[in-house]
This record gives C-alpha cells, structure tokens and sequence, in this order.
C-alpha cells in the first residue's frame, strides 16, 4: 500500500454545465469534455467519474427536498460552481449557485459530505466554472 505522504494532490479546473429535470426532480452539475467511466451511487444522489478517477459529475434526485427548494425556483439557476474534494477516505461536494426568486439573487452553498468506498485517489480537487 502506498504512503499517504507520497501521493501528490491532483487538480482538475474546467468548464462545466448543469440542467434540471423539471418532472423528475433532478438536479445535474457536470464538467465539460470529460469522458465518463463509471457512477457512485448514495443516497439521493450519483457521482459520475471519468477515467482519470475525477469527480466530473453529481445529480441530486428529489433536489428540491434535499436543497430545501421549491421545483419552480430550481428552473432557472443563472450561475453555479461545484467543488469535489476527497481526502482520507471522504468525499466532500461544495454546491455554490444562485437562485433567481421574483427578480431578487439568492446564493446557496450547501456542503455534501460521503465516505468513499470506491477508492478514488486521494487527495484530489476538482472544480467547475
């Protein structure tokens, strides 16, 4: 087994894009041109990696009873940012976005945080813009 001390911090900056599934209240946040190998799958939510082992993708199922939001208001996000780190065994998913209710910006930042059982490598950093 290799010694934490000698695993160099990963980063991935990039792009991303997210879209809501109105219906079925899902909420999806991805990274751009990254090509996708397998899912974790939690509670109310999957974790898309591509095969480099990054994080390049989260949906959350019920969102609006997760983040607390009403569906109506989770249909137009006009900026958003996620951020996945996973160290010692633990990934934690930092939601940055902002919602548009009757005209006025609110931001949200929810913290997700899930032990990984998949052994991704750590420590690894990825974040959308």
């Amino acid at each position: 087994m290799a010694d934490p001390k000698d695993i160099k911090p990963r980063h991935l900056e990039a792009e991303g894009e997210m879209d809501y599934d109105y219906v079925n209240d899902i909420l999806f946040f991805k990274v751009k041109n990254r090509e996708y190998s397998f899912s974790i799958e939690f509670q109310n939510m999957v974790i898309d990696v591509d095969k480099e082992k990054f994080i390049v993708g989260i949906q959350i199922f019920e969102a609006s009873k997760f983040l607390g939001i009403p569906k109506i208001n989770l249909r137009e996000i006009p900026k958003w940012q996620f951020k996945a780190k996973i160290e010692e065994g633990i990934i934690e998913l930092r939601l940055n976005y902002q919602l548009k209710i009757r005209n006025k910006i609110y931001e949200k930042n929810p913290i997700i945080i899930q032990e990984d059982k998949s052994s991704l490598p750590s420590p690894q950093r990825v974040s959308t813009f």
